[in-house]
């Protein structure tokens, strides 16, 4: 029998709480904050609201940009929307994420207050500037915004000693580098072949965000899971889940070198077909191994098994699109509508409930949320290549139940996230 990694030590070392619940603030809410509102008291805080409230208005303001209506914008198109979604969305769920589990992993407190606000605003304005003819301030600000994110997170974890997360500050600044190249080429600062170097930035981000993913997933899902769903017995094999990590790394290092390397393309590109496959199929059997079908009367649990389904089917559409046989949009769509739409949404709903004092219970917005995400996620992938001549029409509906789930989201969690734990704790 394989050697199963033990479930108890998986993300959080800090005293049991409530299943599934992230430990709270140690350090209280934000000074000065008046009674009640504690929307500067901890990361996920102001972070989740404002990523809720891109992702519902993202699309119609591409449809602006599209149609002609709003113009002067600095990124335009397919660029913004794919950089938006990524450096501007799940970035910021990523640093909500990070900022309050990062305080419980180190005991040290994560920027909080006056900092979370200078941060909060340093996003908004890279949000903001892209839609500006001011192309070097939005360049700036958006690769500022993840290096000060890695700041406020790498201070911490030193301070507390907790080296074992030090890679996340590394991560983050990957996600700097990734947005740089983007910049770069919009700024005609990298010659020919500029297009290249721009879908490897995108590439590169949505990458570091897959392994982002398939870091805290292997983490988080299995002692929800256990925790979650009595009878359950979601198992963490040690080779599936080093194998896990290792072919993200090993597709990022793939794209880089088919952008540095041009002459040797087609024996890189069949390289990444097959790392693709190869992925597809360790993270099918990591998540047969967390048992999904157990989690299917706990929507909390059963949805982070429905995020991480579309991580394996994302590889597989990759590795078609790799060999020529699919073009690339369904395997982009089915990470980032997929897997980061739902994981995300899945999290922000989970851990906003956890920390401000709400039961750890899905209520039927969360379910609708739910449904709305994962329905968008299948249109977009599915339909059009099931029925080609459906692309248009899978692209609008999918693009109308995403703005729907985020814009519920932010309807019915904004009020909490503004106001203290419902508990009276602090966080």
């Amino acid at each position: 029998m394989a050697t199963l990694i033990p479930l108890a030590e998986p993300v959080l070392h800090a005293p049991r709480r409530p299943p599934g619940d992230l430990p709270g603030s140690p350090s209280g809410s934000a000074p000065g904050a008046p009674a009640g509102f504690a929307l500067w008291a901890l990361g996920f805080r102001p972070f989740y609201l404002a990523a809720a409230l891109l992702a519902a208005i993202s699309v119609p303001l591409w449809a602006l940009q599209v149609t002609g209506w709003l113009g002067g914008a600095y990124l335009r198109g397919p660029v913004w929307h794919a950089h938006e979604m990524l450096f501007g969305f799940a970035l910021a769920v990523v640093t909500g994420f990070l900022f309050t589990a990062g305080q419980n992993w180190s005991g040290q407190p994560t920027p909080r207050g006056r900092q979370l606000m200078a941060l909060a605003a340093l996003w908004l304005a890279a949000r903001v500037l892209v839609l500006t003819p001011w192309a070097l301030a939005a360049a700036l600000a958006n690769v500022a915004f993840p290096l000060a994110a890695a700041w406020g997170l790498g201070r911490a974890l030193w301070a507390g000693g907790n080296r074992r997360n030090y890679f996340f500050v590394a991560l983050l600044a990957l996600f700097s580098v990734a947005a740089g190249l983007v910049h770069a080429v919009q700024l005609g600062w990298l010659a020919a072949p500029g297009a290249a170097w721009q879908h490897t930035g995108l590439q590169a981000g949505l990458d570091v965000m897959l392994l982002i993913m398939a870091v805290m997933a292997g983490r988080v899902v299995p002692m929800f899971t256990n925790n979650g769903v009595p009878g359950a017995h979601a198992r963490r094999v040690p080779w599936v889940e080093q194998a896990a990590i290792a072919t993200p790394l090993l597709l990022l290092a793939l794209e880089l070198g088919l952008a540095l390397l041009p002459a040797g393309a087609p024996a890189l590109r069949a390289l990444l077909g097959m790392a693709a496959l190869a992925a597809a199929l360790v993270h099918a059997q990591r998540l047969w191994l967390w048992q999904p079908w157990a989690a299917r009367a706990n929507p909390l649990v059963w949805v982070l098994h429905a995020a991480y389904a579309f991580i394996p089917l994302h590889l597989l559409l990759r590795a078609l699109a790799a060999a020529g046989w699919l073009a690339p949009g369904a395997a982009t769509h089915a990470l980032t509508v997929g897997a980061i739409g739902t994981l995300c949404l899945g999290m922000m709903t989970r851990t906003a409930r956890g920390h401000t004092g709400r039961p750890l219970r899905a209520d039927r917005a969360d379910l609708a949320c739910y449904a709305l995400v994962i329905g968008a996620a299948l249109l977009r992938v599915l339909l059009p290549l099931a029925w080609p001549a459906a692309y248009g029409a899978a692209m609008l509906a999918s693009a109308l139940l995403w703005s729907a789930a985020f814009g519920l989201y932010a309807l019915h969690y904004g009020p909490w996230l503004c106001r203290s734990r419902a508990d009276g704790r602090p966080g």
